[in-house]
This record gives structure tokens, sequence and C-alpha cells, in this order.
């Protein structure tokens, strides 16, 4: 029982640590935008790189946003139903949705790994002539956000199993 309480709380540390890099990412994102929009419309200077950067931020905030709501019960369910079933159905379906993340998580994590090795097989970048480079990087980014999100479905379904408190944080 100890052992998956450590499990659990290592694993929702590790999904809070990618939830406020992805909450600093969206800082970061919206300073860029506006330096972006104020250096072309006030001094006429754009840059191909910067405006790649300004997308490319996204997917770490949706890769890595989704464990993260996961983890602080912000998930999408039907309120309107689920609040009325009994807490041993509800039990139920927490942790049957936790196995489903998990698995689901995992094969989309694997089916990624065959393009993105492609990619870095070919040094892909951008095609545009000052674009930003390693666009193989960015991509490795999704098979280790939905790893990130099979982890934190499997520690949801672990806490719902054992009934383990939640943390006071």
């Amino acid at each position: 029982m100890r052992a998956v309480e450590f499990f659990v709380h290592g694993v929702e540390a590790v999904v809070r640590l990618f939830g406020w890099i992805a909450a600093w990412t969206c800082v970061v994102l919206v300073g860029l935008v506006a330096g972006d929009v104020l250096m072309r419309y006030a001094f006429s200077v754009g840059s191909v790189w910067l405006q790649e950067l300004q997308w490319h931020l996204i997917s770490p905030i949706a890769l890595f946003g989704m464990s993260y709501l996961l983890l602080m019960g912000e998930q999408v369910r039907v309120d309107v139903f689920y609040e009325r079933f009994p807490a041993g159905l509800q039990r139920v379906i927490e942790v049957t949705g936790g196995l489903l993340l998990l698995v689901m998580g995992l094969y989309i994590a694997w089916l990624t790994l065959p393009w993105i090795a492609q990619s870095y097989a070919r040094g892909e970048a951008s095609p545009n002539p000052g674009g930003m480079p390693l666009r193989w990087l960015l991509k490795s980014l999704i098979p280790f956000g939905f790893v990130l999100l099979a982890l934190q479905g499997l520690a949801h379904a672990l806490r719902q199993v054992f009934a383990l408190p939640t943390r006071g944080e």
C-alpha cells in the first residue's frame, strides 16, 4: 500500500511540474505574440522563426496541460448524471476512465514513434527560409505528453482503487 501511495504521489509531482511548465509556457507565448505584433506593426519587422515558435509553443501547453487537468479534477465528464450516481459507481467510472487513459495514452505514444524516428532521420526542419530547425524535437513532445497522460491516468485509477486521500496542495 505504501509503494502505491509513493508511486501515485511521485507521478502527481511530475505532472504538477509539467503543469507548471505549461502554465509558464502560456505566459511566454503571450509575451512573444505581443512582442511580434509590436515589432511588426510599429517597426515593420517580422521573423518567420518567431512566428513558428509561437505556433510550436501551443504543443507543450496542450500536451502537458491534459495530464495536469486530470490531476486537478478538471477533466470533462457529464456532471448532470455523474453527480447523481452513488459513490461506488462514481468510483468505478473513475477507475475505468483512468485505466482507459492509460491504455489510450500508451497506444497513441507508441503510434507516434515511427513518425518521430522518420522525422529525426531526415533531420526535418521548417520548410520556410529562416524557420525553426529540429522539428523532430517538437514532435517528440507528442509521445512524451501521452505517456505523461497515461501515467496520470494510472495514478488516478490507483488513487480511486485504494481510496488514497488527496494531498492538501
